[in-house]
C-alpha cells in the first residue's frame, strides 16, 4: 500500500510577525543550490574563474594604497597601509557585491516567483550567501599579506567570525530592503549601484575612521559598515586601530535594526510579489 501524499496547505500570512521558521527548514537544500548557482554563473566562461576574488581586492588596495598612503599620506597607525586597506576591503566587497546581486533577485527569479510556491526570503538570502566563497578566498589572501609584511598573528583574529556575522547581517538587510523594493520600484536598480559607488569613500576603507573630526565620529558611526570595518581592523591589526566604542555599538545597533526592519516589510509585502513582478 502506497504511502499516501503529504498535503501542503498555503495560507496568507496574518501579520508581518507571523514568522514560520520550520518553514524556512524545510527548503534549506534551495538556500544552497541557489546560492551555489549564483557562484557558478558569476565565474561561468571567465578565463581565470575564481581568481578574481583576490585580483579586484588587489587592486583596489594598491589603487588606496597609492593614492591614500603615498600621495595624501594618511596615517596608518604604523600598520602597513596594504594590510591596512585590504583588511577593510574584505568586508566592504562582500557587502557590496552581496547587495548589488541581492538588490535584483528577485526580478531575476520572476519565472520561480510566478509558478512556484516557496518562502520569497530565501532568494535575496541565498544571493548574500553566494558570497561567502569570495569572502573566505579573500580572507586566505589576508593571512598570505599578513605573513608578507611581517604583521603578527594575534588572538584578535578569532573575533573575526564575530565581525563576519555583523557583515552579513549588513549585506542581508539592506539586500533584502532593496530586493523587496525593486519589485515595485524599478528605479533601484539605478540607485543601487550608485549608493555602493558612493559609500565606498563615505566608509573607511581607504583611510582610519580616525581622520574623522572627534564631533563628527557618533554621527559617522550610523553607517553601519564603520563599526564593520573597524572591527577587521582591531582584529587583524591589534590595539592601535580599537574601534570608537560608543560609535561601534551604535553602528551594530543600527544593523540589527535594518535587518529587523527589513525582514518585517518584505513579509509584509511578499503576498504581492507574483502579481507585479
Amino acid at each position: 500500500m502506497n504511502d499516501p501524499v503529504p498535503e501542503l496547505l498555503i495560507r496568507p500570512r496574518r501579520s508581518a510577525f507571523d514568522f514560520d521558521v520550520r518553514e524556512l527548514w524545510r527548503y534549506r537544500e534551495l538556500f544552497v543550490f541557489l546560492a551555489w548557482r549564483d557562484v557558478l554563473v558569476r565565474y561561468k566562461q571567465t578565463a581565470i574563474g575564481v581568481l578574481w576574488a583576490v585580483i579586484q581586492p588587489v587592486l583596489m588596495m594598491i589603487v588606496f594604497t597609492m593614492v591614500f598612503g603615498r600621495v595624501a599620506e594618511l596615517p596608518s597607525a604604523g600598520a602597513p597601509y596594504a594590510v591596512m586597506t585590504f583588511a577593510a576591503l574584505i568586508p566592504w566587497q562582500f557587502f557590496a557585491n552581496a547587495i548589488s546581486q541581492s538588490s535584483s533577485s528577485l526580478v531575476a527569479a520572476q519565472n520561480m516567483v510566478q509558478k512556484v510556491y516557496f518562502p520569497r526570503i530565501i532568494i535575496p538570502v541565498s544571493s548574500t550567501l553566494s558570497g561567502i566563497v569570495d569572502f573566505v578566498i579573500a580572507l586566505l589572501m589576508l593571512l598570505v599579506l599578513m605573513a608578507w609584511y611581517g604583521v603578527p598573528f594575534t588572538p584578535g583574529l578569532l573575533l573575526l567570525p564575530v565581525f563576519s556575522l555583523l557583515a552579513f547581517a549588513a549585506a542581508l538587510s539592506v539586500g533584502t530592503w532593496t530586493s523587496a523594493l525593486n519589485v515595485k520600484y524599478r528605479d533601484v536598480k539605478y540607485i543601487v549601484p550608485f549608493l555602493v559607488a558612493m559609500g565606498l569613500y563615505v566608509s573607511p576603507v581607504g583611510y582610519m575612521s580616525s581622520v574623522v573630526p572627534e564631533r563628527w565620529r557618533l554621527w559617522y558611526n550610523l553607517n553601519p559598515m564603520v563599526a564593520v570595518i573597524d572591527g577587521f581592523r582591531w582584529a587583524v591589526l591589534g590595539a592601535a586601530f580599537e574601534p570608537y566604542w560608543p560609535g561601534f555599538w551604535l553602528g551594530a545597533a543600527v544593523v540589527l535594526s535594518l535587518l529587523g526592519g527589513s525582514l518585517l516589510y518584505f513579509h509584509s509585502v511578499e503576498k504581492s510579489f507574483a502579481d507585479i513582478i
